[in-house]
């Protein structure tokens, strides 16, 4: 009797487990109607769910006629996502290979890209871009160069992707190279083109890859190129100034991986994407037209790696809206670091943000080698400051009110200023050796000045203790780089593999003497472009050498500095809290002129919001300040931090009004840039807090005005 009463209670169990089942089909067979298909499949779709609701209504009462039930619903499911009328979909365009062109098209660009001389079109909806052809410097190697349509075999197919239409070319078969190949991917999503780059090669003797080639520009004022050479400029094409630079990316030449032009309201907009290997050139005559097109340069003799460029596309565009494409760019690669991300990282840096920038050197010896030894009067190239003068100086800034700032020192080390690096310690014992340092240093902790020393790990002075060739970069040639400009005299590149070892055993020598540094200014770490060396024993990418700078900022933040260097470029931007400056290059030279083309804040329409950047406060051009120009106007422009050079009131109230107003917009993009008149004098930025600065370079009057 139990057992019979057992199997009854399983038999009910197991006909409710099979109930609650069949719901579940049920439910999903109500859901199938909400796929919606063609009106005249609407009538097929109902009868098919018709029949699944009867035969769910007839009675299941075993496992088989269950899962009978399932598969006819399933084949159901899948008729209906096969005729769904909102399906997954891919890019929708064509390839078409002609006897004079292979061709790529969607409804917005239609790429085209000639047979013979490999000369490519870009049309948007509005306008037409017409690239050069090909020539004979499209692939330079160590004894020879080649165009790419000399290759006897170039092939090309369809290749697509679920974003994108494109096509694949590949070139091969040259008389000269005959194991060497090149493929270039075009694919097109919506109003963008990209370009992919590889190559196969038996040897390590390439160079450059330049190509693409350059747009083809006229000499319209009204055709303006936008190229990032420092802070940015804009190049009308009958600009009268002869502009030309030749570089690699992270460099004065190109501050940020991208270029554009733009005719009229039209525009397109060229970003590198594999920037470390990569550079370009830009070519100006008086009058113009402006040449620029990309470069790719070999690391250690191969192409290595696919290279990548994107062509934006934009008919109704600005310099303003370029810049903010590319800002994107970063956010989206996840190379763009705010600075309130930076301050939450470094503590220490709020005692920077807002606040001026005192720059003291304490000894320059210049030994007669150096190129700048002054022959003159020989006693100047011995200057001194002892560390305790330059304490006093420090106190003249703060009984004038100066109760914060950021001071960087020069010339502290046992040869004083650009000498015996990397070996720098001890302390210089003219200038006060430990002791005064550390008297320095905590002088200015209680005067709430946050100290910073000046620093290098990339000049290698043969002064130095550790002196060895093998420990510098070696060019592929067999040559290392060699000069002797600086005050310390003949010097080459120290290989970046070992600067990280070095900069902690200086920085665990400040440490263990006791002075209390707060910052690091690593000397042109962020304006050289990342190197490569054929050094047998250590050789070094430029992929590698930026991942070694890199090293030395994020081990010295590891300690709580606030850390920088010289200028600011793509790569080290998301590393580095300040700069010493990134203001517009100037002609003839850098070193002082009329501005070169036309300038504009592009990298502060970019980065303001990311990294600090300090200004000259010198009211009549200077370095990197055009002549004519106040470079106080440009600080308060820019919302950047000044530097404070005297004691004078007026030059204290005006880096003290400056300094706030960068503290006021440290964490606010620079949201738009734009000039008032046809002169280019009269300039406003506008910040996404809601600060607006109007400045007139002509007549020195300029207005702050701030949302309330």
């Amino acid at each position: 009797m139990t057992a019979m009463l057992t199997l009854c209670m399983l038999f009910s169990q197991l006909t409710d487990n099979l109930a609650a089942r069949v719901d579940t089909l049920r439910f999903h067979v109500e859901r199938l109607a909400a796929i919606t298909v063609e009106d005249a499949l609407q009538t097929e779709k109902e009868a098919r769910l018709t029949a699944l609701e009867e035969a769910l209504a007839s009675e299941i009462n075993d496992e088989e006629a269950f899962n009978a039930c399932y598969d006819a619903i399933d084949e159901v499911r899948q008729w209906l996502w096969q005729h769904s009328k909102h399906r997954p979909e891919i890019a929708q365009g064509s390839f078409q290979e002609h006897a004079e062109f292979w061709r790529i098209k969607n409804d917005t660009l239609t790429v085209t890209l000639a047979r013979d001389n490999l000369a490519l079109t870009v049309n948007t909806r509005g306008q037409r871009w017409q690239f050069q052809p090909s020539d004979d410097q499209d692939l330079e190697f160590d004894e020879l160069s080649a165009a790419l349509s000399q290759a006897k075999t170039i092939t090309a197919e369809a290749f697509n992707t679920g974003c994108s239409i494109g096509m694949a070319i590949t070139f091969s078969a040259f008389e000269a190279l005959p194991d060497f190949s090149l493929s270039c991917v075009f694919r097109i999503m919506d109003s963008e083109l990209v370009m992919d780059i590889t190559a196969q090669e038996p040897t390590a003797s390439l160079q450059f890859v330049n190509w693409p080639k350059t747009i083809v520009l006229d000499k319209s004022p009204d055709t303006l190129s936008v190229i990032p050479r420092m802070q940015g400029m804009l190049l009308p094409g009958n600009w009268e100034q002869t502009i030309s630079a030749a570089d690699l990316c992270n460099s004065r030449s190109f501050y940020m991986a991208w270029w554009g032009h733009l005719q009229k309201s039209a525009g397109v907009q060229v970003i590198l994407e594999t920037p470390i290997d990569g550079g370009g050139y830009y070519k100006h005559r008086s009058g113009g037209p402006t040449l620029a097109a990309p470069r790719w340069y070999s690391s250690l003799g191969k192409l290595d790696y696919q290279r990548t460029i994107r062509y934006v596309f934009d008919d109704d565009t600005s310099y303003v809206k370029m810049a903010k494409r590319y800002r994107r760019f970063m956010q989206e690669k996840g190379e763009f670091v705010s600075l309130r991300e930076k301050l939450c990282r470094t503590p220490a840096l709020d005692q920077v943000i807002g606040k001026p920038v005192i720059h003291l050197g304490a000894l320059y010896h210049f030994v007669k080698e150096a190129a700048l030894y002054k022959k003159d009067k020989i006693e100047n190239n011995h200057n001194l400051q002892t560390f305790d003068q330059l304490i006093e100086r420090l106190h003249s800034f703060s009984d004038k009110g100066v109760g914060a700032a950021y001071v960087h020192l020069d010339g502290w080390g046992f040869y004083g200023y650009d000498s015996g690096h990397p070996d720098v310690l001890p302390v210089g014992e003219i200038q006060g050796g430990w002791e005064g340092l550390r008297r320095f240093a905590d002088s200015c902790a209680q005067m709430n000045y946050l100290f910073a020393v000046h620093d290098q790990y990339r000049d290698f002075y043969l002064n130095a203790a550790s002196y060895d060739e093998r420990l510098s970069v070696l060019s592929r040639n067999g040559s290392r780089d060699t000069h002797s400009v600086w005050c310390g005299g003949p010097q080459s590149i120290l290989s970046a593999r070992f600067a990280p070892e070095y900069v902690r055993r200086n920085h665990d020598l400040f440490a263990a003497n006791g002075v209390n540094v707060k910052g690091a200014y690593l000397d042109v770490f962020s304006i050289v472009p990342p190197e490569e060396s054929a050094e047998p024993l250590y050789p070094m990418t430029r992929s590698e050498c930026a991942r070694y700078r890199r090293q030395c900022f994020d081990l010295l933040r590891a300690r709580g500095y606030v850390v920088s260097s010289e200028e600011p470029v793509d790569f080290l931007t998301p590393a580095l809290d300040l700069v010493h400056h990134g203001p517009y290059a100037t002609y003839p030279n850098i070193g002082g002129g009329d501005a070169t083309g036309i300038p504009i804040p592009l990298f502060n329409l970019v980065y303001h919001d990311s990294i600090l950047l300090p200004w000259d406060m010198s009211e009549n051009g200077g370095w990197g300040t055009p002549t004519a120009d106040s470079g106080r106007l440009h600080c308060l422009l820019n919302a950047g931090l000044p530097y404070l050079s005297g004691t004078e009131d007026e030059l204290i109230t005006q880096a003290l009004e400056a300094a706030a107003l960068a503290g006021e917009c440290a964490f606010a993009e620079m949201l738009n840039h734009e000039f008032l008149d046809d002169t280019y004098r009269r300039q406003r930025t506008t910040y996404a807090n809601g600060t607006v600065v109007t400045v007139d370079f002509e007549t020195g009057d300029y207005s702050i005005t701030k949302n309330k």
